[in-house]
């Protein structure tokens, strides 16, 4: 019985650890700001598995396709901006034909980048999503831009 108790404490004051420590993640994921262009294009992702892109060269299991769009780039643009919005995400900086979103976790309040330009010449949109904090996302950069073409897609 007694060490059953002696589990119980130690369980439990694992957990609370945990806890604490995903809130101070949490707290500095609020801490930062997107990596934004470089060499006119989005910034590769780091070795980190918790980043998708389209545009820099960051391997293929970060690689995602590009936004494509038919007729007016400046109607995908404007049509992006309301779907990131529509998703949760907030618009931070819309300049030309860069933007920067945030996206938050659920639970947490986890902050997430979401950056996107516009390549009118080839008719694509680049992405990239990434974590601020932390080793691994769950997928939650692969899956935010899935369901972000999938509502960009929608007519």
């Amino acid at each position: 019985m007694k060490l059953l108790s002696i589990l119980a404490v130690a369980v439990g004051g694992s957990l609370l650890a945990l806890l604490i420590m995903l809130l101070i993640k949490a707290q500095a994921s609020k801490e930062g700001v997107a990596t934004g262009l470089v060499n006119g294009q989005l910034s590769a992702c780091s070795p980190k598995p918790n980043c998708v892109n389209s545009e820099a060269d960051s391997g293929a299991d970060k690689w995602v396709a590009p936004l494509t769009y038919a007729g007016s780039a400046d109607a995908a643009w404007q049509r992006l901006q309301q779907v990131i919005q529509a998703q949760g995400g907030v618009l931070v900086r819309v300049d030309g034909d860069y933007l920067a979103a945030t996206f938050s976790s659920n639970l947490f309040g986890f902050v997430d980048d979401f950056e996107a330009r516009l390549d009118a010449a080839q008719g694509v949109i680049q992405l990239r999503s990434a974590s601020r904090v932390g080793q691994s996302d769950l997928g939650a950069n692969r899956t935010r831009v899935a369901q972000l073409r999938q509502r960009f897609s929608a007519p």
